[in-house]
């Protein structure tokens, strides 16, 4: 099996997994002008200034947008197809990236309703899920 890519994890990216692994999905807002912003970045995408904070999330949010991948990303990935990737629009305003898990690709839906989980891929690299909200949604 090959092993799954990892990313090397540095400054503004290793505050957001350390959080992660505590099971914990941020965001950052930005102390100057109070915008929100996901993934974390070392400037406000706003107004440029860089007092910004991670701020911990509901991990409450809809559906945006999602695909299925029915060929893997990468060949670590492949008894897991078909998988789905999410675009979730969390309640605190900020669209972020994950896969969806416990449903069925044929369920997926724009709007639906999803809640954080958390994966852990290896000790030191943990990354946040989202699942449907109440629960696994059945494949019939």
């Amino acid at each position: 099996m090959t092993q799954r890519p990892t990313p090397v994890l540095r400054g503004e990216e290793r505050a957001y997994f350390d959080r992660a692994r505590e099971r914990e999905l941020v965001y950052q807002r930005c102390r100057t002008c109070d915008a929100t912003q996901w993934y974390p970045r070392v400037v406000c995408i706003r107004c440029s200034g860089t007092d910004l904070e991670l701020t911990a999330a509901s991990g409450n949010g809809t559906i945006h947008s999602f695909t299925t991948l029915y060929r893997a990303g990468h060949p670590s990935r492949a008894a897991d197809v078909p998988y789905t990737m999410v675009l979730v629009d969390l309640v605190e305003g900020v669209r972020v990236f994950g896969e969806l898990v416990d449903v069925p690709p044929a369920a997926a839906r724009i709007g639906l309703p999803v809640e954080v989980g958390f994966q852990d891929v290896t000790d030191d690299l943990t990354l946040p899920v989202f699942r449907p909200k109440g629960g696994a949604i059945d494949a019939r």
